[in-house]
């Protein structure tokens, strides 16, 4: 079952907008200001955080008809060198950058773009059984 195109570009509106709203996030001095209260640990904000990211976008490739190995090698390899610029500019925001937070970055990004990938085969699956 295909999306429509209101769907796709619904999507892709979401996985922009969570993108903008990750880069501001990533680059505020306190992030617990902008929730109210306690964050989760660094790390696993860092993972569940790209996982996210690696999720939306590979769900709008797959939407756009993207549906390739390479398709989300490419994905990947974008978004972690993104993920590098990220953690590399967030001291000019008063932020420290660290590089295991990349590491889980990455793993995030990984896990997600595969949730996605999964997602869009038992979705493809359960459609052609019905």
């Amino acid at each position: 079952m295909a999306l429509t195109v209101a769907a796709r570009r619904s999507l892709a509106f979401v996985t922009g907008l969570y993108s903008a709203v990750l880069l501001f996030a990533t680059h505020h001095p306190k992030p617990e200001e902008l929730v109210g209260r306690s964050l989760p640990p660094d790390k696993l904000l860092h993972f569940q955080a790209y996982a996210v990211l690696g999720f939306l976008v590979a769900s709008t490739l797959i939407a756009y008809g993207h549906r390739g190995t390479r398709s989300f090698v490419n994905l990947f390899a974008v978004l972690a060198v993104a993920a590098v610029l990220d953690e590399a500019t967030q001291p000019l925001f008063g932020r420290a950058a660290e590089p295991l937070d990349w590491v889980f970055d990455a793993i995030g990004l990984a896990a997600g773009i595969a949730a996605a990938v999964v997602s869009s085969w038992a979705w493809g699956r359960g459609t052609r059984r019905a």
